[in-house]
């Protein structure tokens, strides 16, 4: 049986990154990620990769980290904790698309301990469209429901209730894309083991690549003009909404001290915010139809 010790986690998050940087490489076929490494300075530090104007990738980044100190004290106010030092490692990936046809996805996966034995999982996977493409949802929930099963039949339908309310930007009253699953503070329970969520962590950290690569697939190469790129800035200002706003990874971050260049590497390059904004087209109109929360795309 695997010893499932923080060290051995933050490794098996470092070779996740290292796989899934090749591969994106490989599928954008013009740009190479550069790499930042960086110290923390209560302890440990973190690999920040950052790919831009690629043929598919106009700006994308996958972090690692792992750190650790002296928990905050708004942190454990917030999340009702006693006092102890924290660690907390994993891996976060956005990747913004030049095509505006290609949706923006995200994926965090971590882990976090605390020197008076408290642990848990957290982590999500879930996709921005610019233009929302029925077909294309259902095939990403379909790979997200598949990895799901594979540990749990109850995880999917709860885990994706939990990204459509997470991945909610109340002021706009708009989901941020068609969702995906969300989960955080997994730790022992009666029915689920550490290697239990450890197992089913590093399946939705395994399902990124496939479900990237479908979600890609033929929309990379179609045709667009200034009023489709004009469209995906003006939702790529959304999404920037969201991660400043709401986005309770981006809080934690900098709460705890930690790298704003990594951080903020979810924004898009550029994002417009047009006073009064009104959807010019049939498509526009359907996509902001289908920003609901609750929409089963199986």
């Amino acid at each position: 049986m695997e010893d499932i010790t923080k060290e051995n986690i933050a490794n098996w998050f470092k070779d996740l990154q290292d796989s899934i940087c090749n591969t994106l490489e490989e599928l954008d076929g013009k740009s190479k990620f550069l790499e930042d490494k960086w110290e923390h300075p209560e302890g440990g530090g973190g690999r920040s990769r950052v790919i831009k104007n690629g043929s598919l990738i106009e700006k994308g980044g996958v972090n690692f980290s792992a750190v650790s100190g002296p928990t905050p004290d708004k942190i454990l106010q917030a999340l009702n904790l006693p006092q102890a030092d924290f660690f907390a490692t994993g891996v976060s990936i956005v990747l913004h698309p030049e095509n505006p046809w290609v949706p923006i996805i995200h994926m965090n996966i971590r882990y976090f301990e605390m020197s008076n034995g408290v642990w848990w999982f957290g982590g999500g996977i879930d996709l921005t469209p610019h233009y929302v493409i029925k077909e294309k949802a259902h095939s990403f929930h379909q790979y997200l429901k598949a990895a799901c099963d594979k540990h749990d039949s109850s995880f999917y339908p709860k885990f994706k209730k939990w990204a459509d309310d997470y991945f909610f930007v109340k002021h706009r009253n708009e989901t941020r894309g068609v969702g995906g699953v969300f989960f955080d503070r997994l730790t022992n329970t009666e029915h689920k083991s550490k290697e239990d969520h450890w197992a089913f962590v590093k399946e939705i950290g395994q399902t990124f690549i496939p479900a990237y690569e479908d979600a890609v697939a033929e929309l990379r190469n179609r045709e667009w003009n200034k009023a489709d790129k004009d469209w995906q800035k003006i939702r790529r200002g959304r999404y920037v909404e969201f991660n400043l706003v709401h986005d309770k990874g981006t809080k934690f971050g900098l709460d705890t001290n930690g790298r704003t260049e990594s951080i903020l590497m979810s924004l898009p390059p550029e994002a417009n915010w047009e006073y009064d904004y009104q959807p010019i087209n049939d498509l526009q109109k359907k996509t902001l139809y289908l920003l609901k929360k609750d929409i089963d795309w199986i």
